[in-house]
């Protein structure tokens, strides 16, 4: 006949009144869900008894003959609720870390509350509906026989006294064909190791007192995990099983037994028994009563030895943890709220996604207008060689106008005691060299000069608008007159002592070729630069990649415009130089000539000089007078090299600072339309509600982890308290 439920009884007491509230108000404010809580672990191998221990602390009724609880871990927590007059129970299920989210979500709704008793048949439907729920088999099925989940049954009364019990799958060696497989058994004892190394978990180690001990792997896993055995009891069970003749073995391994806390015999109920409706513990006093059984002593005997045993041991453990679980609970709550700061400001509506990316753009502008104006030492973020934009900028404008000095010309310009002879080599009446001209003088050792100087990553959408990287090769070492001859004799008319007016546009044409890769390597440097630091700003000012990311995707195509403008500022600049007519009203062009025709007089009139008695250089006037013997052909590319040579140095001079100006400095620096002021308060009051939203907006694994971080940082506060 179906046994009745059994009547509830108080579970018994396991720790003092100080250290039990503490450890109930830790439950209570979830502080297990972060941190290690002593607890009890039943362990042992399968059939070894482990139900009839645990309903004999909790005085719940297991159901054995199923094999329903031993599939999964089930959690049985104790609370004291004096605010409610009678017992409550209440089942969950925990899923596991590693389950998908739409099972976990399913697996939280379930259920089963309004529970005052929960005897043998109630327990065998309730555990039916959890089966189904995790997704285990029945008989025949093709699915998993174990599980990870975890059965959480939460038991309130004004009576009780805190206790958390956790009973695990039995271990086991065999397969059994149709039923369990390897990975079964693997399982299965990883689950029951995961809660035995819990430091805090004292564990019940649960063998039959029927059976060879050497034979149960329990025994050495436990004291492998716990060799100081500060933490480990074991129970022999059925002691109603043991063969007549050996009990004397079982006695005398309870009794002289050198383990460091001993063994406790527990009797439980056999199946008639408890059809019979017995009194649990009674029947177990009676049968110590019995010879040989009564040779063991009363603290060795009983779940109340049990009990009390366990109670020594929990206040032993309860009072070594406090200290350690304050300090993990500081230390998680410190990292929780770290973990949180770094998640930036909630951002679910458009007005906070706003506030935030303002917050950002006053970041930005500070960095930007610090590194603009050189003030570096007042922000960390400056540490960064890439953040320090003016000195970057400075030290490419340098380095431009170095190399369009060294590498700008085409040809090299002839020395004065080069040139006089190099001109006495052309015939004055056709205007072209003799043999007598040579080909090269004084080579130059330099090698090529590359364009671009920069190596910073982009972006591949910006790649594609910068120029590639040229080889400059130094300028020609031939003999310059030779080609001014030549550019001369074809573009004669008919001037008189001078040169056709448009020859001079022609030769700084030719002149200024290498300008073109120069000046475009310089501005993709340039762009290269201010884009590396907008980001590394934008990254300073906002930690949040997505963000960032964000908005850089949504600035993208108007910073290529406003890059293109600099790069199209020094294509005008290229065009008006080379392709214009050539123009100044700089005096230094005039006085660059006469300083290079008086040079040639005074080189021509050096040998001709004496003292004048007075530690001074005098010459004679009629010395002065001599006439050149130069042909009009002669005179007239002089003057050409010489009016060119003055006239390149004003326009090179003039050109690399027009394109520091206007290109850097105003296109991507500090003009109104430089891809610096881009990223405004302006820009993101214009952004639409989508665009917020794509930008600014939280995705759902960081709305969820947001929740998750303040929900743990109020249970951890609140578990502080508790310890204070």
């Amino acid at each position: 006949m179906e046994k009745k439920d059994i009547q509830h009884r108080p579970a018994v007491s396991l720790a003092d009144t100080q250290s039990l509230e503490k450890i109930d108000k830790l439950f209570a404010c979830n502080a297990k869900e972060y941190i290690d809580l002593p607890q009890l672990v039943i362990v042992g191998d399968q059939s070894s008894g482990k139900s009839s221990v645990l309903e004999g602390l909790t005085k719940l009724t297991f159901p054995r003959d199923s094999g329903l609880c031993t599939r999964f871990a089930t959690q049985v927590i104790f609370r004291r609720d004096k605010t409610i007059e009678s017992r409550k129970i209440l089942a969950s299920i925990i899923p596991s870390s590693d389950t998908d989210p739409e099972q976990k979500e399913q697996l939280e709704k379930w259920t089963a509350s309004g529970l005052e008793t929960l005897g043998a048949k109630g327990f065998a439907k309730m555990m039916d509906e959890v089966h189904d729920q995790m997704g285990l088999s029945h008989e025949g099925d093709n699915v998993p026989t174990f599980s990870n989940h975890v059965l959480r049954l939460e038991i309130r009364g004004p009576d009780e006294e805190h206790l958390t019990v956790i009973d695990v799958p039995g271990i086991f060696k065999n397969r059994t064909t149709g039923k369990t497989t390897k990975a079964d058994i693997e399982l299965v004892r990883a689950m029951v190791l995961g809660y035995m190394r819990n430091d805090r978990s004292v564990m019940l180690t649960v063998v039959p007192a029927n059976v060879d001990i050497a034979t149960q792997e329990i025994i050495e896993m436990a004291r492998e995990i716990d060799p100081d055995e500060k933490r480990t009891l074991r129970i022999l069970t059925k002691p109603d099983l043991v063969d007549n003749g050996a009990e004397d073995k079982v006695i005398d391994l309870v009794e002289k037994s050198s383990d460091k806390l001993g063994w406790i015999v527990v009797r439980s109920l056999g199946q008639q028994e408890m059809k019979d409706g017995l009194d649990r513990d009674k029947e177990e006093e009676l049968w110590h009563l019995k010879a040989p059984w009564d040779q063991i002593r009363a603290e060795n005997w009983g779940i109340k030895a049990l009990a009390a045993r366990l109670r020594e041991l929990l206040i032993s453990m309860v009072r070594r943890s406090f200290p350690l679980i304050r300090t993990e609970l500081s230390k998680k709550l410190k990292d929780a709220k770290s973990a949180l700061e770094t998640l930036g400001s909630e951002r679910e509506t458009p007005e906070q996604q706003r506030r935030l990316l303002l917050g950002i753009v006053t970041k930005f502008q500070d960095i930007t207008r610090r590194a603009l104006s050189s003030c570096y030492g007042s922000r960390d973020e400056f540490d960064n060689p890439e953040m320090r934009l003016t000195t970057r900028v400075m030290e490419r404008n340098t380095s431009f106008s170095s190399d369009m000095a060294k590498f700008g010309q085409e040809y090299a310009y002839a020395k004065e005691e080069d040139l006089s002879e190099d001109l006495a080599a052309i015939d004055d009446e056709s205007g072209l060299p003799t043999g007598s001209a040579t080909v090269s003088r004084d080579p130059s050792p330099e090698t090529n000069l590359f364009s671009r100087k920069v190596t910073y990553n982009v972006d591949n959408n910006l790649e594609e608008i910068l120029h590639p990287t040229a080889a400059i090769p130094p300028p020609r070492s031939r003999d310059i007159v030779r080609y001014l001859a030549a550019e001369y004799r074809h573009s004669r008319g008919f001037e008189i002592g001078t040169f056709n007016q448009g020859l001079l546009a022609t030769l700084m044409k030719k002149q200024t070729e290498k300008w073109v890769a120069l000046s475009r390597g310089y501005i993709s440097d340039m762009v290269v630069i201010v884009q590396t630091f907008i980001c590394s700003a934008l990254h300073a000012s906002c930690p949040d990649e997505d963000t960032c990311s964000g908005i850089l995707t949504l600035l993208g195509d108007k910073m290529l415009d406003r890059y293109q403008k600099a790069m199209d500022t020094v294509e005008f600049l290229l065009k008006t130089e080379r392709e214009g007519t050539p123009m100044t009203q700089n005096h230094y062009l005039n006085e660059t000539l006469q300083k290079c025709r008086q040079d040639r007089l005074q080189n021509k009139l050096t040998d001709r000089t004496f003292s004048d008695g007075r530690g001074g250089q005098v010459v004679r006037l009629s010395d002065v007078t001599l006439q050149s013997h130069m042909g009009n052909a002669q005179h007239t590319i002089q003057d050409i090299h010489d009016i060119l040579r003055s006239y390149y140095k004003v326009a090179r001079k003039r050109f690399v600072d027009n394109v520091c100006i206007q290109a850097t400095d105003f296109y991507l620096l500090v003009g109104d339309q430089s891809p610096m002021c881009l990223f405004s308060s302006e820009w993101v009051h214009d952004l639409s509600k989508e665009q917020l939203e794509e930008v600014a907006g939280e995705d759902f694994s960081v709305k969820r982890r947001r929740a998750q971080l303040r929900k743990e940082i109020r249970e951890l506060e609140a578990g502080r308290r508790v310890l204070v």
